[in-house]
């Protein structure tokens, strides 16, 4: 029985969520590095780590899924967990050792696309802890840049955030495994797909 695919449509809730957050991408990279308005990037991060939760939810509650929001979502989220580290390193706030772990985890899950496509997969299923990770890593990120000053809050912040930021490399690390695992077992029970040659017609032939 073959799955069923989303509709195909574009004006739903979750997707105009998941587009003002795409569009919030480079607002955030301003805000941070030229205006140094701490307090509207953390705003930004809040409304995105909201909006993430709320477009799923809204999407699986009002039956609002779609094949554009199977794409966009994942990918405006990927996006995030670049832009972001990446941004908050330039600006001296997350040191670059954090900031190169993420990436290279990124750069390698990206890496084992080619190998899912020879086997006619698209992606591999999302993990809890994969999640978890994500919702560590977009909690901590705030709470860190709001402990950027000088204060007894702040400084507490700082102490929270970081918590978050630590035990969600760990669990982002640990979730690259579990993938990896997924991997060689994909590689290993699925076969590659053959490709067929096309045959000239009999009036094409020279």
């Amino acid at each position: 029985m073959e799955p069923v695919l989303p509709p195909d449509r574009v004006l739903t809730v979750p997707n105009a969520l998941s587009a003002i957050r795409l569009a919030l991408i480079p607002v955030f990279v301003y805000v941070l590095l030229f205006a140094h308005a701490n307090g509207w990037a953390v705003a930004i991060l809040i409304f995105s780590g909201f909006s993430d939760w709320a477009d799923g939810k809204i999407a699986r509650s009002l039956n609002q899924s779609s094949r554009l929001g199977v794409l966009l979502d994942p990918a405006v989220d990927r996006l995030y967990m670049v832009t972001v580290p990446v941004v908050m390193a330039l600006d001296h706030v997350l040191p670059w050792w954090f900031v190169v772990t993420l990436l290279v985890r990124d750069g390698l899950l990206a890496a084992t696309l080619p190998l899912l496509r020879s086997r006619g997969l698209t992606a591999l299923p999302v993990t809890y802890v994969g999640k978890a990770a994500t919702f560590a890593l977009m909690s901590g990120f705030p709470l860190v840049l709001l402990g950027t000053g000088g204060a007894t809050w702040s400084r507490v912040l700082r102490a929270c955030g970081w918590g978050f930021l630590g035990w969600g490399l760990y669990a982002y690390l640990w979730a690259f495994a579990l993938y990896a695992v997924q991997m060689t077992l994909v590689m290993r029970r699925m076969p590659k797909l053959k490709r067929v040659a096309l045959q000239p017609k009999a009036g094409e032939r020279g």
